[in-house]
């Protein structure tokens, strides 16, 4: 699992539905979310956690697309097996981790220190723990 520092900004519900929104490195990012614990408050710090291979990455991103959690990261490392890479990427002082097909890797050229944008679904972040300041 990937973990990462983020504060709650918005929290947006209807019925037992809900999204959160975290400021995380300067940017946006959105939670999808049955039944939120009234712990989860604007403005906590949490840890949110995304498992490797939901972590998407992409290369000339263009055009529209659904999915709102669109960072921009440094590839820091590769690590390729004989069908899955492991994808090591920077947003500051940062690390998430991908886990991608080696074809995958190998059609995209990814390289070190390349840059490249990062996509979660909303559906695929979750909150770990809220943090006490």
């Amino acid at each position: 699992m990937s973990q990462f520092i983020a504060t709650i900004k918005k929290i947006n519900s209807i019925d037992s539905l809900n999204i959160v929104e975290f400021s995380f490195c300067n940017q946006t990012l959105k939670m999808m979310s049955l039944d939120l614990s009234k712990d989860i408050q604007i403005d906590k710090k949490v840890k949110l956690s995304v498992n490797p291979s939901n972590v998407i990455i992409a290369k000339n991103l263009f055009g529209e697309i659904s999915l709102s959690n669109q960072l921009v990261a440094t590839i820091n490392s590769i690590e390729s097996g004989e069908l899955l890479c492991s994808v090591i990427l920077k947003i500051e002082n940062i690390y998430i981790e991908s886990i991608i097909t080696k074809d995958s890797a190998e059609r995209m050229k990814l390289k070190k220190d390349e840059q490249v944008t990062i996509l979660i679904k909303a559906s695929n972040l979750s909150i770990e723990e809220i943090l006490n300041d």
